[in-house]
């Protein structure tokens, strides 16, 4: 009898662990400059500032790493915040009128944002609307014991912290209107409370402007009216000079005005001065001012708007006056608000402001006060990551640090960083790995320039930017000298930020990128199909550039390019800055959108793909030969009639852009070049059946002729026992062609040319997109990239047994064995989870428990925004998550993956979220500020207290138990004693006649007792 065991469905307790201790899913931290920023506000002892945002969120930052982030419950607009000066508390206004206290707490080592108070303030019942108690401005007194809010309504209310209890003190306008001289009030109201300043000098007084321009100094104490400043202009902000004899009030005619502040004086009809900077001609509200003092003798005046209605009232200014220098700086967005670094200590005489942090809508600016001619600081951090709109990025992982520090170099010479610090904190922890080798994120944008990040921490720091605008003349360059002859001595304009929301010319746009980390190499493609070439260089360098044209449609007569034209290069030699200097340009033709790109250093090698073929190139001869390759009269294809069919449905695809006959000229190699890259633009008219089809795919598709991916790889492809270099391509309708490439030793690279032929072509059945293709080395590793072998930076691949391809489309992810081409195994994924590839790498993770295990997995995130992982080769799930709304098509368009298990997408135009999968290498804010609350317990504190007391009180009643048993087991006892001793006597008395009545007393007393 033969005996058959099955293998027990379920999961495997040992392989579920090794799955614990090598994935987790957690999202990390969010890069970049917060979107639709809000509000701002400043703490000039602990050195932190918070941005708020219209989502409601708050964020704090202090020194580089230093990062906390606090989200309301209600996604409304944060209009006002405030720190509570030293006390690591924080106050919000939302737009839907509730006002938050916010803690810095510390929780497992680590500083958390946590939210303990809000209110709401109430209006009168009968007396005052839902909108007069809207609050409009918030002032905190310096000892942070007390919050005044003024409101629509012109009423001022009081508030207790940290409690936010409601103080049952409020200032209304009524109680004003009694001081207000009668030619003044004239029946009008004084409208909403436009701004509240405490006095620099006697805390127990305020200032309060209302919008119609009145300014009363009220007294806390007394309930006093002490001033009042008649104004007749609409009042937009106030500000004190710092000893508190004078103040300064900005209105919306674009002007600002000096009051003397004197006791002698109790009513000033008349400011010291009056100045519109911009007059006489109309102008725009100044929003802001500040009046700083310095040691120098004039005052430092800062103020936003206030610009010519008619000539400047669209752009965004800030302007810096003192004595004779004038600077009007002009921003590319909207500014928000701004504050100035100075001295605080009351001691001091002068405010010597030392920087100007501006926060606009899309940047965030630092101005060096000190420095002549107020230059811009190059900020640590939050620099805009959509100073042009990203196209699209790229990680680095395990960046050498020789090209770290070149790279490094060249952008110090960029931008000279200089000695500033946002704050002085404790540099925070990161649960990351330390090594020599650091990662960057490489951000490629709509106006042709790449700018590198150091994605090592929390925060992203701009390294380098390199710009390859320069090489082409564009449609931007006539403009620039056009704006320059034309531009006014006045206002005197200085552009400052560098946020640019327009291009110079779409055209220069990059679309794809390839970088080789250790020889310096850098391959960059456009939207108008031009493939540049750039060495890194630690010199200055002036010289031309090789340029060489591809038309990868030269056979088709009357062909009509409908597109955007190419760019053309500049003529004569270019100079160029220490960093990355182009060498080659290639151009294809048509002028499409390059749709991939790859480079190999070690063999001097690129390929390119656009919706018209793909091409390789040796960049060292600069030539691109028609032998080379791309030939489709190579080996068996694995699709019977591949090329009749293709052929057949050519003259159907190209109806509406080709025209004419195709010309051919027998064996000659160019008809071959131009006879492959026309199959990558046909399809068979005839679809093949397939197991499940989600979506009918036409069979006369235009776009199934993109090249979607290219690689290279030292495998096996023409027999089994030669290995040598391949280039691999993929194309939209499912069809994958590789290439043997005779690449001549490095001794013969200018004498020999690169031969490439045919090798194999796979056409898979179901026709989808190939996103991604990967080879496999023996063990199932993928190969190691150019120069790691070479130079000892990772273990050669395994070349004895049989290698694999791992060919990765829309659908589903299939490994075939080379060099046959036959099927290993596949997995449909969208058959089994209804979904579509959009994004693929091969990622290595590292279990926690050693350091020495790890596993290689392929990671893919879905249109539904799921990442699922398999492992390779065997392509078995192992984790689902979560990550991304299937409605952010955007976010899930920009993912990017990295070699360690992390990833990056665009949670806004400005922010990458960061995740991780990998249960060892996360990358989070684990920093600590250190608060002082001297009147106040602070959340942590408080809870111990209460824990205590509870305790206390537990035992407390524990005590009052053992006591009442101990009184009844007392009780228990006497009473057993008396029933004892009451037996015997009446056995003794019961025979004695003459102690019967004593008997009876004892009998009855016992009763009496019982």
């Amino acid at each position: 009898m033969m005996k058959f065991r099955f293998r027990r469905q379920g999961n495997d307790p040992h392989r579920e662990k090794i799955k614990q201790d090598l994935f987790a899913f957690n999202k990390t931290v969010e890069h970049g400059f917060p979107n639709q920023p809000s509000a701002l506000a400043y703490d000039p002892k602990l050195q932190l500032m918070a941005i708020g945002t219209k989502s409601g969120a708050i964020k704090i930052y202090g020194a580089p790493g230093v990062e906390m982030t606090g989200l309301h419950k209600d996604t409304a607009a944060v209009t006002q915040i405030h720190f509570l000066y030293g006390q690591g508390r924080i106050l919000s206004l939302l737009d839907d009128n509730t006002i938050h206290l916010w803690e810095i707490v510390q929780r497992e080592n680590r500083s958390h944002l946590v939210e303990v108070h809000s209110f709401n303030l109430p209006g009168r019942p009968g007396i005052e609307s839902t909108s007069a108690t809207r609050v409009t401005v918030m002032l905190l007194k310096l000892s942070c014991d007390l919050l005044a809010l003024g409101t629509e309504g012109g009423g001022v209310h009081f508030l207790e912290l940290p409690t936010l209890t409601l103080l049952n003190k409020s200032l209304f306008q009524d109680e004003i209107m009694q001081s207000i001289p009668e030619e003044y009030k004239c029946g009008k109201s004084l409208g909403p409370v436009e701004s509240l300043q405490q006095h620099p000098q006697d805390s127990d007084k305020i200032l309060i402007g209302y919008s119609r321009g009145l300014v009363v100094l009220w007294d806390l104490n007394s309930r006093h009216v002490d001033n009042l400043f008649l104004g007749k202009q609409q009042l937009e902000s106030l500000v004190w000079e710092r000893s508190g004899n004078s103040f300064v009030s900005s209105h919306s005619d674009g002007g600002y005005m000096l009051w003397a502040v004197s006791s002698s004086n109790p009513c000033t009809h008349d400011p010291i001065s009056s100045t519109i900077p911009y007059g006489p001609f109309p102008c725009k509200a100044v929003n802001k001012i500040l009046w700083r003092t310095t040691e120098s003798g004039s005052p430092l005046v800062l103020f936003s708007g206030g610009m010519p209605r008619a000539s400047y009232g669209d752009r965004h200014c800030l302007t810096i006056l003192q004595d004779s220098s004038h600077v009007t700086l002009d921003f590319t967005s909207r500014v928000i608000d701004f504050f100035t670094i100075h001295c605080t200590d009351k001691d001091k005489e002068f405010d010597d402001p030392s920087a100007l942090v501006v926060l606009l809508e899309e940047e965030l600016v630092v101005i060096d006060l000190q420095m002549a001619g107020w230059p811009t600081v190059p900020a640590p951090y939050l620099a805009p990551l959509h100073s042009s709109a990203i196209t699209c990025s790229c990680h680095i992982s395990n960046v050498p640090p020789r090209l770290w520090e070149r790279v490094i170099s060249a952008g110090q010479q960029q931008c000279p960083l200089q000695n500033y610090e946002v704050a002085e904190l404790k540099d925070p922890t990161q649960k990351l790995k330390t090594s020599a080798f650091s990662p960057q994120v490489l951000c490629c944008h709509e106006d042709g320039t790449v700018r590198f990040w150091d994605a090592s921490g929390v925060s992203l720091k701009p390294l380098y930017k390199l710009s390859t605008a320069n090489i082409f003349q564009t449609d931007g360059d006539h403009n620039d000298s056009l704006t320059q002859a034309g531009e006014e001595e006045w206002p005197p304009f200085r552009k400052v930020g560098c946020f640019d929301p327009y291009s110079d010319d779409p055209r220069l746009a990059i679309q794809k990128i390839s970088v080789c980390k250790y020889s310096g190499k850098l391959v960059v493609a456009g939207t108008a199909g031009q493939v540049i070439v750039l060495v890194l260089s630690d010199e200055k360098s002036d010289h031309m550039i090789d340029v060489a044209t591809v038309d990868l449609l030269q056979d088709r007569e009357g062909f009509t390019w409908k597109g955007h034209d190419r760019l053309p290069p500049k003529s004569g030699s270019v100079v160029f800055a220490p960093g990355f200097q182009p060498v080659v340009l290639v151009q294809c033709m048509p002028p499409a959108a390059v749709t991939a790109v790859t480079l190999h250093a070690e063999w001097n090698l690129i390929a390119f793909g656009t919706s018209h073929g793909f091409g390789l190139f040796d960049y060292h001869r600069c030539t691109l030969h028609p032998n080379d390759s791309l030939a489709m009269e190579g080996p068996l294809s694995r699709v019977k009639s591949l090329k009749k069919s293709l052929r057949q449905s050519f003259r159907r695809i190209r109806k509406s852009r080709v025209s004419g006959k195709k010309r051919v000229v027998v064996n000659s190699p160019t008809s071959k070049v131009q006879e492959a890259n026309a199959q990558l633009a046909e399809h068979d008219a005839e679809v093949t059946p397939v197991q499940r089809r989600i979506e009918p795919r036409s069979a006369d598709d235009s776009l199934s002729g993109v090249v979607r991916c290219l690689c290279f790889a030292d495998t096996f492809l023409r027999d089994g026992t030669h290995h040598g270099p391949t280039m691999w391509a993929g194309t939209n309708s499912g069809s994958v062609y590789a290439y043997a490439l005779d690449v001549p030793s490095q001794e013969k690279f200018s004498e020999q040319s690169v031969e490439a032929l045919l090798g194999k072509e796979i056409q898979l059945m179901h026709r989808a997109p190939v996103v991604s293709i990967a080879v496999l080395d023996g063990r199932g590793n993928p190969l190691p990239e150019p120069y790691e072998v070479s130079r000892d930076l990772a273990k050669a691949p395994d070349m004895q047994g049989s290698h694999s391809v791992l060919i990765v489309s829309e659908e589903q992810f299939k490994v075939f064995m080379l060099p046959k081409v036959s099927a290993k195994t596949k997995f449909k994924l969208t058959a089994h989870e209804g979904c579509r590839v959009r994004k693929v790498a091969l990622s290595n993770f590292t279990s926690v428990s050693s350091e020495e295990y790890s596993e290689n997995a392929l990671v893919c995130l879905t249109n539904l925004g799921d990442i699922h992982v398999f492992s390779v080769p065997a392509l078995r799930p192992q984790v689902r998550y979560d990550c991304i709304r299937k409605e952010d098509i955007s976010g899930i368009a920009s993912c990017v993956f990295t070699k360690t298990g992390q990833g990056f997408y665009l949670i806004s135009p400005s922010e990458y979220e960061r995740f991780s999968l990998s249960a060892r290498v996360i990358t989070e804010p684990l920093c600590r500020v250190d608060v002082e609350r001297p009147h106040d317990l602070s959340f942590s504190t408080l809870i111990i207290i209460i824990i205590i007391i509870i305790i206390i009180i537990i035992l407390i009643i524990i005590l009052l138990l053992i006591i009442i048993i101990i009184n009844v087991s007392c009780a228990a006892n006497q009473h057993i004693r008396m029933i004892s001793e009451g037996s015997c006597d009446t056995e003794d008395w019961s025979n004695d006649a003459e102690n019967s009545a004593l008997h009876h007393r004892k009998k009855s007393h016992f009763k009496l007792y019982y």
